[in-house]
């Protein structure tokens, strides 16, 4: 299915006005870094306490929000937890309530008090501490990097080593931008939203072998021809599939941002930020830096040199 045809767009003779974008925003992303200290930490990454109560009856999580928020702790994750009738509240560390020495049994007075003291059941108390958050601040870096590298080296196999940095180098704009975007919003940076960012990069790498799979295929038919205007051919020849694909993930990520609740707001967001930096980094990152390493270091690639 092709909406656009025979299309024959200068997608690289805009790539100094791509690059500006990408610096401006990687930019304003460090700056946002700098004021908030790095990203935004939720209760995953600094600790804090979860608690998880049983009711006789379903409840509304919105109306539990509503009464925690009352007692002053604006800041808790509440969510149902496996169905309607269990909620997990996550607190963080600094949850205090004035003249009260112990937040969470507050939370579980209040409750008690709401839907009555044999309706409500502390099930479950945990404190998440420094050392827990701080390894799973660790883990999370640490599968980020092991995705890129292995991707690093996936593409350097199937394609060349300039490809595959050039496709690294777009993953890490897609995740500084979006990490940056949702630091400037206030948004809190956790665990689903490493989960998003993992998902972006598979999502980016495919749109960016794609992309490559077609300069490739181009490079042994139209070995005459300038290899950037090769390359410019082979991004209009995929610009199609890539629209089609980008519009689709982002329609059913709507659904999920507008419909889905509260909980995944933030997962759904990332997934949004990510489609639209991860479509764009695909055809205005990688493209040029291949275009240009190619031009400081020409080599042989399929039939042409």
């Amino acid at each position: 299915m092709e909406f656009l045809k025979d299309t024959n767009i200068d997608f690289l003779g805009k790539k100094k006005t791509a690059f500006i974008i990408s610096g401006v925003l990687i930019l304003l992303s460090i700056v946002a870094f700098i004021i908030h200290g790095g990203p935004i930490y939720n209760i995953d990454f600094k600790g804090g306490q979860v608690i998880e109560l049983g009711f006789k009856e379903n409840v509304d999580v919105a109306e539990v929000r509503s009464i925690v928020e009352g007692i002053g702790i604006a800041d808790a994750e509440i969510q149902s937890f496996g169905s309607d009738d269990v909620v997990l509240i996550r607190m963080p560390e600094s949850a205090e309530i004035e003249g009260v020495e112990n937040a969470s049994e507050e939370v579980l007075k209040k409750l008690q008090d709401k839907y009555g003291e044999n309706n409500v059941e502390l099930r479950r108390q945990e404190m998440i501490g420094p050392k827990v958050s701080g390894e799973l601040r660790r883990q999370a870096l640490w599968a980020t990097l092991i995705a890129m590298l292995g991707i690093l080296i996936y593409v350097w196999i199937r394609f060349q080593f300039r490809f595959g940095v050039a496709a690294v180098i777009a993953l890490l704009n897609d995740v500084i931008i979006t990490l940056g975007i949702f630091t400037l919003l206030g948004r809190e940076f956790s665990l689903p939203v490493v989960a998003a960012l993992l998902t972006i990069v598979g999502y980016s790498i495919n749109d960016t072998i794609v992309i490559s799979d077609r300069i490739r295929e181009n490079i042994k038919i139209l070995y005459r021809e300038k290899f950037e205007n090769l390359v410019n051919r082979s991004l209009n020849q995929t610009i199609s599939r890539t629209i089609i694909t980008s519009v689709v993930v982002l329609m059913v990520l709507l659904c999920i941002f507008f419909f889905g609740g509260q909980v995944i707001h933030d997962f759904s967001l990332a997934l949004i930020i990510g489609t639209i930096i991860g479509t764009y980094s695909s055809i205005y990152v990688v493209s040029p830096i291949v275009v240009a390493w190619e031009a400081a270091s020409p080599k042989k690639v399929g039939g042409r040199r």
